[in-house]
């Protein structure tokens, strides 16, 4: 893997991956078809959640954790776990795993309990509690793999409750470095460079 440095049990790589592709229940060894077959299974739970199961109510860590499991749990053994390794980007650190739990139970308390369910808020709220959510999820990282994906379900989720539509982040995903800096001034709880980075996604959703 380079995207990422990790170690301990969750870093198993599927043998005969070169190290690309960590340890799975289907055998797949190269990057590409695990991509395709990750990006399958999260376009079934979108349809899920949703078109069928929007939650209507606050929503809970373990409401994340569900969603984590049924997208990957026919894919990785510790889907819907939290991760037991520490990891980081270049040189930027999230949460160390010891810290996952304590941090997740004050995410709970202090973010999605304040924050969802978003179907009331005005435009602004709404863009207000996604960046912060959705800063705070990634600095906690709290899943081995697929963080960045579900933060962005989660946020969809909030959106959708709010009566929009699911967000588009092309303009995310073509200013990486932009977005990620954005991410790490959440350090300081600044979140206005996300709030920026939110309304531009749910503008042209």
């Amino acid at each position: 893997m380079t995207k990422y440095t990790v170690g301990g049990s969750q870093g198993l790589y599927q043998p005969g991956s070169n190290n690309k592709v960590l340890a799975n229940k289907l055998g797949i060894i190269e990057p590409t078809d695990m991509d395709e077959a990750e990006m399958v299974l999260l376009e079934k739970l979108y349809e899920s959640i949703l078109l069928t199961n929007l939650p209507k109510a606050t929503i809970k860590v373990d409401d994340i954790k569900t969603w984590h499991r049924r997208w990957l749990g026919n894919v990785y053994e510790w889907a819907g776990d939290e991760r037991s390794v520490n990891m980081s980007k270049g040189h930027f650190h999230f949460a160390t795993a010891t810290q996952i739990p304590q941090l997740l139970n004050k995410f709970e308390q202090d973010y999605l309990n304040r924050y969802t369910p978003c179907a009331s808020f005005s435009n602004d709220k709404l863009i207000e509690a996604i960046a912060i959510i959705h800063i705070e999820f990634i600095l906690i990282h709290p899943f081995r793999d697929g963080n960045g994906r579900l933060s962005r379900l989660l946020a969809d989720v909030m959106a959708v409750q709010a009566g929009h539509q699911p967000m588009d982040y092309t303009c995310w995903d073509q200013n990486k470095t932009d977005y990620f800096a954005a991410i790490q001034q959440g350090l300081d709880m600044n979140y206005e460079p996300m709030t920026v980075w939110v309304s531009r996604a749910l503008a042209c959703s």
